[in-house]
């Protein structure tokens, strides 16, 4: 697909996230005014809030723009969704009619706060990412038990908190929890000393489901996708995670970036998962390419220093789709909501710049990374950024994400100290 023109000159930029082949989904505010849902083009927003309240667009018979966040919209089903999408693009394109009825309700993202782009029902994480699977597990496991029995038959997956969720931007403190050391008998009360980030893509729910359904229907449901860091402690995890697997190690934060691309701007992206080592049962096998070409960057700027650009990866290193984690999602029953939010695991290459976690890119703190600024990690440090970007490439025009973004803070005084 060639670049789509458009009247606003920013989104003719090649280098831009946001041209008129993209068009995601945000909420914003301007000042202290109150969120509104947006749509980014270029370097501006088109209030769509606006577009409703004017009719200028009213993509449903009652509002659903006006409160700050996508799920009503969401709820309306895939044909609004691309009705929706052929009419902003309309509006939006060179020579569009109503041209001057929609130019008053730009604003700048220079000068917006971007809030939650949509109201997160539930939150499960997978584990879906092979080469992250098997260095993690040749870690603590060695390399002949490296994967367990089940991985490749099953996405992995735990239900998270939806609470933790927050907006890129967002700091946050390091956690308190209990650790415990190989020489002591008794766990200790302490923060975190190897707290990680995880670079991973996050699919948008943005239909409901009652019963099982299959990866063609679960490929229909998915809105979009969002950049996720599923920020994790190491230390708590090691302690807390036999028999029954992540707890309080993954409810610190998980942070999206503030735009959702939908799944229409991506179709020109997408490829396949890869050769299966062993066949999948019939209800995960894929009607057709699940994945997407996007290339995917990590980079860690010390408190007061530059970054550096630590890992690089694409999203097609997945073993399982996002269309397959739903369609297994669902197979006990479970119902699925609107804005229900599926991380994809951690993303990681086959090289040691591809790895999408320090604890892979450290090799478990044994091989310290060293930084553009002279120091060196094996675990984020208070005041650490992580800034994660990620885009598709066309001819001639880029489909984006924008940032994820957040900063370790120290960890609060002792919460039971007396």
């Amino acid at each position: 697909m060639m670049p789509r023109k458009s009247w606003v000159a920013s989104a003719n930029d090649p280098n831009t996230d946001f041209p008129l082949n993209n068009l995601p989904c945000g909420v914003f505010s301007i000042n202290d005014g109150e969120p509104r849902c947006g749509v980014a083009i270029g370097d501006m927003i088109l209030d769509v809030t606006a577009l409703e309240e004017n009719d200028i667009l009213r993509p449903g018979d009652e509002p659903v723009f006006d409160v700050p966040f996508w799920n009503d919209f969401m709820e309306l089903g895939p044909d609004t969704w691309a009705r929706f999408r052929a009419d902003l693009t309309a509006q939006l394109a060179e020579g569009a009619d109503r041209r001057t009825d929609v130019k008053p309700h730009l604003v700048r993202q220079a000068d917006a706060k971007m809030h939650m782009p949509f109201a997160v029902a539930e939150f499960t994480d997978f584990y879906a990412g092979r080469n992250h699977a098997t260095n993690v597990g040749t870690m603590f496991r060695g390399p002949e038990n490296a994967l367990p029995p089940n991985w490749l038959h099953i996405p992995i997956g735990y239900n998270g908190r939806a609470s933790s969720v927050v907006v890129s931007g967002t700091d946050f403190h390091r956690p308190w929890g209990q650790l415990k050391s190989p020489d002591h008998d008794m766990p200790a009360f302490l923060p975190s000393r190897r707290f990680d980030f995880e670079l991973e893509m996050g699919a948008v729910i943005g239909q409901p489901s009652d019963g099982p359904v299959t990866v063609a229907e679960a490929d229909e449901m998915i809105f979009g996708y969002v950049l996720l860091n599923d920020w994790s402690a190491r230390d708590i995890q090691a302690w807390e995670y036999q028999p029954l697997g992540p707890f309080q190690a993954k409810a610190t934060a998980t942070t999206i970036s503030p735009w959702i691309v939908t799944r229409a701007a991506l179709e020109p992206f997408r490829t396949s998962t890869p050769e299966r080592e062993k066949p999948l049962l019939p209800y995960l096998q894929e009607p057709g390419p699940m994945l997407y070409d996007i290339d995917l960057a990590v980079q860690l700027a010390p408190e007061g220093r530059p970054a550096t650009t630590i890992a690089r990866t694409n999203m097609a290193e997945l073993y399982y789709s996002a269309a397959q984690q739903l369609a297994h999602h669902t197979t006990s029953g479970c119902p699925m909501n609107v804005g229900d939010l599926l991380g994809s695991g951690t993303i990681s290459g086959p090289s040691r710049e591809s790895r999408g976690s320090l604890l892979e890119l450290s090799w478990g703190g044994k091989e310290p990374l060293a930084l553009d600024s002279g120091e060196t990690r094996t675990f984020l440090e208070d005041g650490d950024t992580i800034t994660m970007t990620g885009a598709a490439q066309g001819d001639g025009y880029r489909i984006g994400f924008g940032t994820c973004r957040g900063t370790v803070l120290p960890a609060r005084a002792d919460p039971y100290a007396r």
